[in-house]
């Protein structure tokens, strides 16, 4: 986690609780009162952001706090265990609290259904990636979840890389002349994936012989066909659907990719406390 990135978020949601103070807080304790705090696990998860988001809070706020232990990212905890322990002024552990536990929250929900995905694919050659499908402010932290629980990110951002969707093929007119045009428009260093749905489509993008043929929303025995046609002339990235429970006979159709747009748009909140 690139700090130079991450503090500024942090920043902009400890101002957005804390805004003038926190009056509850600054009436009950001074300034020297000290304390000691653990954040608890509340069920099975796997773990991301207590020690490079979580103690990052509370450090933002007083760069006193001490955080002698942390679990470390990508570990794999039962009901009950330790994951981050704290010591530092009161009002401090205060003021970050609420911050900290709503984001290790959100990671560590992103990174239980990741490390399930990543488990249901194992001995297969596919790779478990995410999507743009981010809570808008929040792509830093939940893309790194996603990677740091066995899982691969795929575009960062618009600009990181050029995918051809539907709608740009329906706008152009075809996916021959949209992979033209972006071939006389961007460098040679970006790879070119085109979105299809039909075997018809597969077959042009390999007569255009694009880097990456993402197979949307289609059913086990055509990504099969599609596979055996590509033969290896491409990436292959397979999209639209795909959960827990189909997730395992679309890697075994032979794809590279599996895009899952729910590790990151549909994962539940692991239940985190934390103890005084």
């Amino acid at each position: 986690m690139d700090t130079f990135l991450l503090d500024p978020l942090l920043h902009r949601f400890l101002a957005e609780d804390l805004e003038h103070g926190d009056i509850t807080t600054e009436t009950i304790f001074s300034p020297a009162d000290q304390a000691r705090a653990s954040f608890v696990a509340r069920q099975p998860m796997t773990v991301v952001g207590m020690e490079t988001v979580a103690a990052r809070v509370f450090c933002l706020l007083d760069p006193a706090v001490v955080c002698p232990e942390a679990v470390a990212d990508g570990s794999r905890v039962d009901k009950g265990q330790v994951l981050l322990r704290l010591s530092g002024a009161t009002r401090t552990l205060l003021r970050g609290e609420r911050v900290a536990l709503n984001l290790v929250q959100r990671l560590c929900g992103i990174a239980t259904l990741t490390s399930a995905f990543a488990d249901a694919v194992k001995h297969t050659k596919a790779k478990i990636v995410d999507t743009r499908k981010t809570t808008p402010g929040l792509r830093l932290l939940e893309k790194y979840a996603v990677r740091a629980s066995g899982g691969h990110n795929h575009r960062y951002s618009l600009s990181d890389g050029v995918l051809i969707k539907d709608n740009h093929i329906a706008a152009c007119g075809s996916i021959t002349e949209a992979v033209g045009r972006v071939r006389a428009r961007v460098p040679h260093t970006i790879n070119i994936e085109v979105e299809t749905d039909t075997l018809a489509q597969v077959e042009e993008c390999l007569a255009c012989k694009v880097g990456v043929i993402m197979l949307d929303n289609m059913d086990l025995a055509t990504m099969r066909q599609a596979v055996a046609m590509i033969a290896g002339r491409a990436i292959i990235e397979a999209s639209g659907g795909v959960n827990l429970e189909t997730v395992r006979s679309i890697a075994e159709t032979g794809v590279d990719i599996i895009s899952v747009g729910a590790l990151t748009h549909s994962a539940r909140a692991c239940d985190i406390g934390m103890d005084w």
